[in-house]
Order: C-alpha cells, then sequence, then structure tokens
C-alpha cells in the first residue's frame, strides 16, 4: 500500500474489481458520486485484470469532470505512449493494437495529420448519403421483421457497414472483421470468451484484424478505387506515407472505435428514449430543430468509452495529491458526465440540454475523438428513420457486456408495438 513519495491509503470506495464493473452504471454512479464529493483523485489498488499480473502498485482515479479536461490537455505530463486502458496488457500488443491513441507527439501528431489528410470533404459527401440510405434500409428490414434483438437488427449494423463501406472492405470479410472488434473489448466476459482465456480472446482478435487490415491495404496498393483504404495508402505529408503496420494498427483502431462506441450509443440511447417518453415527444415535436443538441445529450448519458488512461511523464500534482512519474492515472468519463458542478440535474436525460461540455468524445486535447462527426452524422440518420417510421417501438432490459472500457450490450429485446 505504500508508493513512492508518500505513505498512501487505497480508497475505501473501490472502482478496481471486476464484480464493480458487473454492476449496473446506475450502481457504479453513487461510487463515482462519493468520490467526487470526498476523493476526487483517489488512490485505488491496481485492476483486477484477467490478462497478467498488475505492474504497478495502484492506480489514481480521476472522476471530476474539471480534471479530465485538465489530464487530457496536458499530454506532456500525462502520456499516452504507454497505453491507454487500465488494464495491463502485453506492449507488442499495444503496439499493434491503439494506432495514434497510445502516442505521443510527434508521432501522434504526423500519423493523425496523415489520416485525417485520407478523410477528404468529398469522401465524407459520399459517405453521408449512403448512411440515410443504409438507415433506411435497416429500418426497412426492423419492420418487415418485427419482434427481436435490437443490437442485432439495429444498432450493430449500421456502424459496421458504415466503417466497413468508407474503408471499401469486401463485404463478405466484414462479418469476421467486425466479430473481432468485438472481441477487442470483450475479453473479460464469459459468454464472449466461450470457454477461452481472455488472453487468447484477444490475440485471436488482433491478428484477424491486422492481418485483414494489411492484405487489404496491399490490396489497394495494387487495385486503386474510390474509398478511404485507397486514400490511406496514397496519403502523403511532406514526401512521408504509411507504413503498412501503420495502416494495419489504424485498421484495428478503427474497427474497435468505429462500430462498439457507434453501436453502443445507439442502442442506450434507444433505451433511454423508451424510459423518458416526454423526451422522446419533445424531439419529434421538432426533430429538425432539436436532433443536434439532442445527440449531445445521447453521448453524454451513454457515455460509451467509460475509462482511458494515462502514465505520468514527471512527478505532479492533481488537487492536492502528490503523483510520481511512471504512475498510472485513469479518467473516468463515466462519472465526469456526471459531475454535479458541471451538470444541473446530470441524471435526468434532457434531449434539450444546453450547454452540454461531456467528455464522451474525450476531454479535449490531442486525443479528441477524430470520428465524433461521422459518429453523429450515423445518429442522426439511425433516429430519424425510427422515431418517425417504427413510433410504437419500445426496448426491454439490455444484457451487458462485462469490462470497465466500453459500455458494452451483448443484447436488447425489442418489439415494434
Amino acid at each position: 500500500m505504500v508508493a513512492t513519495g508518500e505513505q498512501r491509503t487505497y480508497s475505501s470506495v473501490s472502482v478496481s474489481p471486476l464484480s464493480f464493473w458487473a454492476t449496473t452504471a446506475e450502481e457504479r454512479e453513487e461510487s463515482f458520486r462519493l468520490l467526487r464529493e470526498h476523493d476526487p483523485v483517489s488512490w485505488q489498488v491496481p485492476l483486477e485484470g484477467s490478462l497478467m499480473p498488475p505492474q504497478q502498485q495502484g492506480i489514481w482515479a480521476v472522476v471530476r469532470h474539471e480534471d479530465i479536461v485538465y489530464v487530457s490537455k496536458n499530454p506532456e505530463i500525462f502520456s499516452s505512449a504507454q497505453g491507454v486502458q487500465q488494464e495491463e496488457v502485453p506492449g507488442d500488443i499495444l503496439a499493434a493494437a491503439e494506432s495514434f491513441l497510445g502516442m505521443d507527439a510527434p508521432e501522434h501528431s504526423r500519423l493523425r495529420r496523415l489520416v485525417s489528410a485520407a478523410f477528404t470533404p468529398k469522401q465524407v459527401a459520399k459517405i453521408e448519403d449512403q448512411i440515410k440510405n443504409q438507415a433506411e434500409q435497416i429500418v426497412d428490414d426492423l419492420l418487415a421483421t418485427g419482434d427481436c434483438d435490437f443490437v442485432e437488427q439495429v444498432s450493430k449494423r449500421l456502424p459496421m457497414w458504415t466503417i466497413y463501406e468508407m474503408m471499401g472492405l469486401d463485404p463478405a470479410k466484414r462479418e469476421t472483421a467486425a466479430a473481432a472488434a468485438d472481441g477487442m473489448v470483450s475479453w473479460a466476459d464469459e459468454d464472449v470468451a466461450a470457454g477461452r482465456e481472455p488472453g487468447q480472446v484477444l490475440n485471436e482478435s488482433l491478428v484477424t484484424l491486422l492481418s485483414t487490415g494489411m492484405e487489404f491495404a496491399e490490396h489497394r496498393r495494387k487495385n486503386p478505387a474510390n474509398d478511404l483504404m485507397t486514400n490511406l495508402v496514397q496519403a502523403e505529408i511532406d514526401g512521408e506515407k504509411l507504413t503498412d503496420e501503420e495502416i494495419g494498427a489504424f485498421f484495428v483502431l478503427l474497427s474497435v472505435a468505429g462500430n462498439d462506441t457507434t453501436r453502443n450509443t445507439i442502442t442506450l440511447t434507444m433505451k433511454a428514449l423508451c424510459d423518458f417518453p416526454e423526451q422522446r415527444d419533445l424531439l419529434l415535436e421538432d426533430f429538425e430543430g432539436r436532433i443536434d443538441t439532442a445527440i449531445e445529450e445521447f453521448v453524454r448519458w451513454v457515455t460509451p468509452v467509460m475509462t482511458f488512461r494515462r502514465t505520468v511523464t514527471q512527478d505532479t500534482e492533481l488537487r492536492g495529491r502528490q503523483i510520481s512519474a511512471g504512475e498510472w492515472v485513469v479518467m473516468f468519463y463515466s462519472s465526469g458526465n456526471r459531475d454535479e458542478s458541471v451538470f444541473a440535474d446530470p441524471h435526468r436525460f434532457d434531449v434539450t440540454r444546453r450547454p452540454n461540455p461531456h467528455v464522451a468524445f474525450g476531454g479535449g486535447g490531442p486525443h479528441f475523438c477524430l470520428g465524433n462527426m461521422l459518429a453523429k452524422t450515423q445518429l442522426r440518420a439511425i433516429f430519424d428513420q425510427l422515431l418517425h417510421r417504427a413510433p410504437k417501438l419500445e426496448v426491454g432490459e439490455p444484457s451487458y457486456l462485462v469490462g470497465n472500457f466500453v459500455r458494452g450490450v451483448k443484447s436488447m429485446p425489442c418489439r415494434l408495438g
């Protein structure tokens, strides 16, 4: 219980056990509320992991909105280059899986610039029209199918289609890639593991995505087309191009970030609109006038990525706590998005909430979500279709993934009414 610098006592409000993450978001919020009020930068026992024994004596849990923003905007002190998950992950997996998510400047700046250059205005405009068409097709299929699993029939389909259509990936390979993307964030869940060791789940998923991405990059070098992968292999800034390894890692990142986060936001937003029917009615009264504001509330309410960590590069102080170089600081976005000092009545789902400075796309700084506009485009398209064409749709209780990284939903029953 003693770490470098000062005598430390682990917090009496523990957020480390996997049993904590197996509870509901509402149950977890009570612990976060206590920490925000009494111990906003708390010393926690190492996370109960499933991949490898912890190397740290503990982690620093940052739960207030203001501190999350501070950590996010000071990357020279709070580094991403040693990994962003709060569980110990082997270094070779980190390098292959996190792309520029797990980098600091100047490497992060270079790679993000190259990737951004591939998202041309023409490409974005093209995909916006396609997203609208795909959302319409998904709801066509939902109306034809009737009562079903909302995740499988609706929320899983649009992000997977969007990401892989934008990349230009062969439709025959998309289901396999999406399943591997699921494995990248769900290795701790017994249902997903299906008897396999967590490390096996993660490794198999990573190998599948890396090989798919690198083989696809090679194919597009020889057979260019009008898609994002072609743009990536051709992107060049100051004479630099992306390597196959960099493209493979970015394919992993895009598969995971583009699929899981938007899928879970669609799922849990639908649940919120059913739980708070007055908000659903309010949005429908003036969909075009309110949807942009509502989307910000969707992502605040769901907070699909619950945590990210940073490694401290130098001795520093945060809210009076002395933090030593090399120690881990974990930002709890779920807590920051319920911070009473920032959000009036934070436990109320309010599609007209303004201002809404949520940290669901990160707390600002260089790692602010590159795909945030793409996610918003998908949310606008699918809820336009769902609310206008399936106005009596109701959903049941979600079955949640157990984990501390992504707020994942495995299934959620729905009926058309």
